[in-house]
């Protein structure tokens, strides 16, 4: 099981070091204006806004990195930093697009649950 758990987790972990580079790098480039669906001026006016929000994407991927690298002793490391990304993804997906939640928040909360019961 810990095995699947450290997957899920991985997973979440690839999935925020992406977004990082998404938006601190890509956010004005032509990958970045497909993938958020921008134009280049609005891109241009939200890029130290979205560079922000990828620094705090790291911080979620450096903690959940973190908290694997403790193996069971880091349980309450994985669930504070699974806890954010899951609350993250919800508020995203609320407030900004309903895909946010199902690629941010649900491996998150997969991940959070088995962390939590196992």
């Amino acid at each position: 099981m810990a095995m699947i758990i450290n997957t899920l987790i991985g997973l979440v972990v690839i999935l925020h070091v992406y977004f990082l580079v998404l938006e601190m790098f890509l956010w004005d480039k032509p990958f970045g204006l497909r993938i958020f669906g921008h134009t280049l001026e609005s891109a241009r006016a939200s890029k130290v806004l979205a560079m922000n929000q990828g620094l705090y994407n790291g911080f979620l991927a450096s903690g959940l990195v973190w908290g694997m690298s403790q193996g069971v002793d880091g349980n309450a490391i994985k669930i504070f930093f699974l806890s954010c990304v899951v609350i993250a993804g919800v508020f995203g997906g609320v407030t900004a697009n309903r895909k946010i939640f199902l690629i941010q928040a649900l491996p998150a909360m997969v991940a959070l649950i088995l962390v939590i019961i196992y």
